[in-house]
Order: C-alpha cells, then sequence, then structure tokens
C-alpha cells in the first residue's frame, strides 16, 4: 500500500487532481458494491460512491496513514450510508414524488417495468441474507472482488469470506444465484465513471502539502511509476492519456499501457527524475538506472529471484513441508531406499536456522499435510513392510507435541492435501496393489470425521494442490506405472469448488510432470519442479487462475523432484527432494517472483537428459 496509495495521494496533495483517478479506479468497484449491499438500490449506491471519493478527495490531507486508505474508504462509505438511509427513512414519499421529473413519470415502459421486477427480486433475495452475507456478495459478484480483496476491504479473514460467501450461496436457489451473478454484472458502473469523476476534483480546491525533498520511504519516483502501473492492469480502459509528472521532465521515449480508465506512460529509457531535488549519481540528482527496460521486462515476467538458504539437517524426498506462525515444518520423508523417517525440523526463515523439534510418531514418506488453526495435520502415506497407510497425526507447534487423529477412510500414498473453510481435502493417490485413486476426502478437524465428496474427474499419484479464492487446483501427477522408468507425467489441470462439489477442467501445464510442489503467491499458483518418468525437472510455471492462463517463469537452480514447497511472505521455499543422481537432498532454495507475468501461454518444454526415479518406497 506504501508504494502504491501512498505513491499516489502524494501527487494528488501537491497539486495533480488527476492522480486521484487511480485511487478511484482502483477502488471504485468495492466502494460501489459495499454501498449496494447497505443500500439495495443501484442507483443510490452510484451517488453514494460518487460523494465517498468527493469527501475522500477534499478531507485527503486529514490521512495521517496513507496505508491505511482502503480502511478509511470503509468508513467514509459506511457511514454516508448510514446517513443516506436516515435521510430518505425521514422523507415523505409525497416529497420524493414531487421531486421527480413529471414527464419521466408519465413514460413508464415495458422495459423499464421488467427491470423494475428483477431489481425487486434480487433485492427480496439480498434481503433474506444476514448482512454479512449480503456484503461478500455484492463484493464478489458485484464489486468483482477475490476473496482476499474482500478480507482486506471489510478487515476479516479469506476464511471468514468464503464461509460467508458459502452459507449465502447455499441459501439461495441455484437458478437465483445465476440472476443475481448476472444482473449485478450488468450494473457494474459504467465505464467513464472515473474520469467523469476526475473532471468533479478538478474543481475542488485542497489544501497541498510543501513539497517533498524524498518521497516517503525512501521510494523514488521511478520505482513508484513502476508499481503503479504494474499495480492496476485488471482494470477498465478509455479516454485521454495523463502523463505523470513530478516537477520535473520526463524521458522522451515512453510506451503506453492502459491502467483502468486511465493510460500511463511506462518508461523505456535509462534516466528518469526523482521527486528529491538532489539525489541519485546522474546529473543535477537524476539517478541512471542500471538496467534501461526495467519496466518493459517485468511486464513480461521476469525479475524473479533464486536465494540459497541454510541446508535442512536432515537430507531427504518425499517429505512434507507447512508454515506455521512464521516458520516452517519439514516432516517425515525418505532418507534411503525402503528407510523413512519420523524427523521433524523447524526452519526460521528471519535467522536461516534449523532446530529440531519431538519427531512424528510414525515413520512415513509420500503423506500430505495441511493446516487448520495453527495445528499441522500428517495424513497417509507409506512405511517400510506396508503398501499405503490411514493413518493421521496432529501437531501442535506450540506445544510440539503430536495427537492421533481419526483416520482417513482410504489408506493411501502420494496424494495432496488442501484446506478451505477450515476443513482439509484429501484428493486423488494411490492405494494398496498400486490402484491409482481420483477418491476425494474431506476432514472436518472440529468434529474429527470424514465425508466422501465427489471423485476428481482424472486419477493420479503424485500430483499437487493448492487454493485461490476457495477453488481448489489439482494439477499434474502420474497415471501409468512404467517398472523402473515410474509415472507418464501428466499436464492435467482440475478446479473443484467445494461449495458446489463440482469439478471443472481447466488449461494444462505446459510441462507434463509428477512429483511436482505447487504454492500461491499474489493469487497465482507456481508449479516447481517435478518430472516425467525419470526425467528431473528445473521448470518453473505461474499459472492465473482468474484468466486461465499460464506463463514461464525463471528455472529453479537444481533440476529434482518430490521435494515440497511452502510460502512465507511472499517467497516460496522450496525444500529437500531427490536429484537426478538419486541423490537425497537437503537443499533448500528460496523463490522471490518477480512482477506479475504478462498473460500468455507457453510452449512445452522439452524432456532432459538426466534421469532419476525407482528409488522411492512404495
Amino acid at each position: 500500500m506504501r508504494t502504491e496509495d501512498g505513491y499516489i495521494i502524494t501527487k494528488c496533495l501537491n497539486g495533480e487532481p488527476e492522480a486521484f483517478g487511480f485511487l478511484m479506479d482502483k477502488y471504485k468497484g468495492s466502494v460501489y458494491a459495499f454501498a449496494y449491499s447497505k443500500l439495495r438500490n443501484f442507483h443510490d449506491a452510484e451517488d453514494v460512491t460518487q460523494e465517498v471519493f468527493i469527501k475522500a478527495y477534499q478531507k485527503l490531507r486529514s490521512l495521517r496513514r496513507w496505508d491505511n486508505f482502503l480502511a478509511w474508504l470503509y468508513s467514509i462509505t459506511s457511514n454516508m450510508c448510514k446517513n443516506w438511509i436516515r435521510s430518505r427513512a425521514s422523507r415523505p414519499d409525497s416529497e420524493f414524488v414531487e421531486d421527480q421529473n413529471a414527464e419521466a413519470l408519465m413514460q413508464p415502459s415495458l422495459c423499464s417495468y421488467r427491470e423494475d421486477g428483477i431489481t425487486e427480486i434480487l433485492r427480496e433475495a439480498m434481503d433474506s441474507l444476514p448482512e454479512t452475507q449480503r456484503q461478500v456478495l455484492a463484493l464478489h459478484y458485484l464489486g468483482g472482488m477475490k476473496g482476499k480483496e474482500i478480507a482486506r476491504f471489510l478487515g476479516i479473514s479469506p476464511g471468514a469470506v468464503w464461509e460467508r460467501l458459502s452459507r449465502a450461496r447455499v441459501q439461495l436457489r441455484e437458478e437465483m444465484l445465476g440472476m443475481i451473478s448476472t444482473t449485478f454484472e450488468a450494473q457494474r458502473l459504467q465505464a467513464g465513471f472515473t474520469m467523469r469523476m476526475v473532471e468533479i476534483m478538478k474543481r475542488i480546491k485542497i489544501h497541498p502539502i510543501p513539497r517533498t525533498t524524498a518521497l516517503p520511504w525512501g521510494l523514488s519516483l521511478a520505482a513508484g511509476i513502476i508499481i503503479t502501473i504494474l499495480s492496476f492492469g485488471p482494470y477498465l480502459s478509455i479516454l485521454n492519456p495523463m502523463a505523470i509528472t513530478a516537477g520535473s521532465p520526463l524521458p522522451v521515449e515512453a510506451m503506453m499501457l492502459k491502467a483502468g480508465e486511465i493510460p500511463v506512460d511506462i518508461l523505456k529509457t535509462s534516466e528518469i527524475s526523482v521527486i528529491a531535488s538532489k539525489q541519485g549519481d546522474g546529473d543535477n540528482g537524476v539517478p541512471k538506472l542500471p538496467e534501461p527496460h526495467t519496466a518493459i521486462m517485468a511486464a513480461h515476467g521476469e525479475g524473479d529471484e533464486w536465494t540459497k538458504k541454510t541446508d535442512m539437517p536432515t537430507a531427504r524426498g518425499w517429505c512434507a513441508t507447512s508454515e506455521v506462525n512464521g516458520k516452517i515444518y519439514a516432516i517425515g520423508g525418505l532418507i534411503g531406499i525402503d528407510v523413512n523417517t519420523t524427523a521433524l525440523e523447524e526452519y526460521d526463515p528471519v535467522t536461516d536456522t534449523w532446530v529440531t523439534k519431538a519427531d512424528m510418531p510414525t515413520q512415513r514418506n509420500s503423506t500430505a499435510i495441511a493446516v487448520v488453526n495453527r495445528k499441522i495435520y500428517v495424513m497417509g502415506g507409506v512405511n517400510a513392510g506396508t503398501c499405503a497407510l490411514s493413518t493421521v497425526e496432529e501437531y501442535d507447534p506450540l506445544t510440539d507435541t503430536w495427537t492421533k487423529k481419526a483416520n482417513m477412510p482410504a489408506a493411501r500414498l502420494g496424494f495432496s492435501a488442501s484446506v478451505v473453510n477450515g476443513k482439509i481435502y484429501a484428493v486423488g493417490g494411490y492405494a494398496c496393489g498400486r490402484i491409482i485413486l481420483s477418491t476425494v476426502e474431506e476432514y472436518d478437524p472440529v468434529n474429527d470425521t470424514w465425508t466422501r465428496k465427489t471423485d476428481m474427474p482424472t486419477k493420479r499419484v503424485h500430483l499437487s494442490t493448492s487454493v485461490v479464492d476457495g477453488r481448489i487446483y489439482a494439477m499434474g501427477g502420474g497415471n501409468v506405472r512404467q517398472g523402473n522408468a515410474d509415472y507418464n507425467g501428466l499436464s492435467v489441470v482440475e478446479e473443484y469448488d467445494p461449495v458446489e462439489d463440482e469439478w471443472t477442467k481447466k488449461t494444462g501445464m505446459p510441462t507434463a510432470r509428477w512429483s511436482l510442489s505447487t504454492s500461491v503467491v499474489n493469487d497465482r499458483i507456481y508449479a516447481i519442479g517435478g518430472g516425467d518418468r525419470q526425467v528431473p525437472s528445473k521448470t518453473v510455471e505461474e499459472y492465473d487462475p482468474a484468466t486461465d492462463t499460464w506463463v514461464k517463469r525463471d528455472d529453479m537452480p537444481t533440476a529434482k523432484g518430490a521435494m515440497s514447497t511452502s510460502v512465507l511472505d511472499g517467497k516460496v521455499y522450496v525444500v529437500g527432494g531427490i536429484n537426478d543422481k538419486r541423490q537425497y537432498l537437503s537443499t533448500v532454495e528460496e523463490y522471490t517472483p518477480g512482477f506479475a507475468a504478462e498473460k500468455k501461454s507457453v510452449e512445452a518444454k522439452g524432456k532432459l537428459v538426466t534421469s532419476w526415479g525407482g528409488i522411492k518406497s512404495d
């Protein structure tokens, strides 16, 4: 927020009202949808949205913490809606009619009659829901917001958002939900709202702040412009260009990119002005950028960074990792052919150190792992002398203790697990006799019970699942055992909706593979490593569920499979694994994804020439 909203607020307070258009473009849908959830009238909601932004602009200087701009907007909108309702309640119907255009009242049309009917049905449907559910429903369908965006706007957890949305969906009939979605789509703010409001802002006088000698938090104008540009890609487009200035000329050569209703210049030259009057290493305080096309390259998915971290104490493959309370826990795994471990080791990314914790009660590898309420659940897997386990054990990092839980109905290994709304979903894998499964089972940690759900369309083992906006994405895996050659890799991607208990086929991975690991950063899924038969891979590919598209990212330093990944503070930690020389690894590599990648698919990657596989216990 500081690098985006704070930068724009600085521009506004320095006498550039047009810059406020970026904030309106970014948040207008959220404000409008929230206002509708309170007022249940589209025209009133649009009027309130305009008033909210006008008031926010007028009072902008009073906002002490610029990174609180969104919460501030929420507060202004909430208060204005209360005032609007109070004002409407005290106003007699006769007065309301007198205020209307008489000619308009005498010309009702069949179209408006139908629209009024639909609006009334919609209002009744929304009125049947509690306010908390109305809010998330409107923000999601009318505001077009994702779960994390709604959570940030309302100041609640993403889990609470999806719980409310799920309950709202359950309460409304399927056809009613479809009508709501269609009506909301048609009633979104019209293109041109932002530019119309910008013209209003130009006529409003606000007290400017003195020109600063440096942008807050030491941010250069170059960084501010790049961050601003890269943050506003998904919004609408139209109308006239607006240059961003900071009191000194910008470079001559520029490329136009539309961001919302306001196009922005992306800089292509190696020199750029800064707000500070005497900063940088160039002439007159103008810094020289070391790479002249940074902004352009970032838009194509560059800027990825891999960093070697301290090795894990126990070298292993097929282990499981999870993040709790800022620490990463590596549990179990295979340390030699048919040799499993119970080792549990805790990694602190801040100090880059490992600590040994209480061993897992059951030796095993190829487990699935999930976290609910800061407790880690380790499920299934395989031990020497067994074909598959149904064992479930819960680890509490706070007390460093283990607790036995209810067994899975289907004993299996090589499956994957993800959490939605406090429930764990165990997906795929294989059972005794090398029977590959499509089984999906839901575990309720509160009641310690299991429920069978709709099978995944594609049977597979050693797949990986990740969650974005309450949907589970099952990626890759293997489905044909070829002796020591292991499995044929799959590129299949299937999306599971736990609320509807339905599966949907999505665009497949460019690189078919099994024993991969997937992680989510900024609502993008990163599919890392794995292999096809005996071929390990360095491949990293990014999937955007919103557009159902894939982009190639920078390769991982080490080709491997059977590793595990966990995310902390926007960074992916790749732990352990098995390389092409059949070595068990203690390697830890930290991956920082670069700027958002350009939306275009990539071709399947060719196979590597090295070999691996046939070394795990199953």
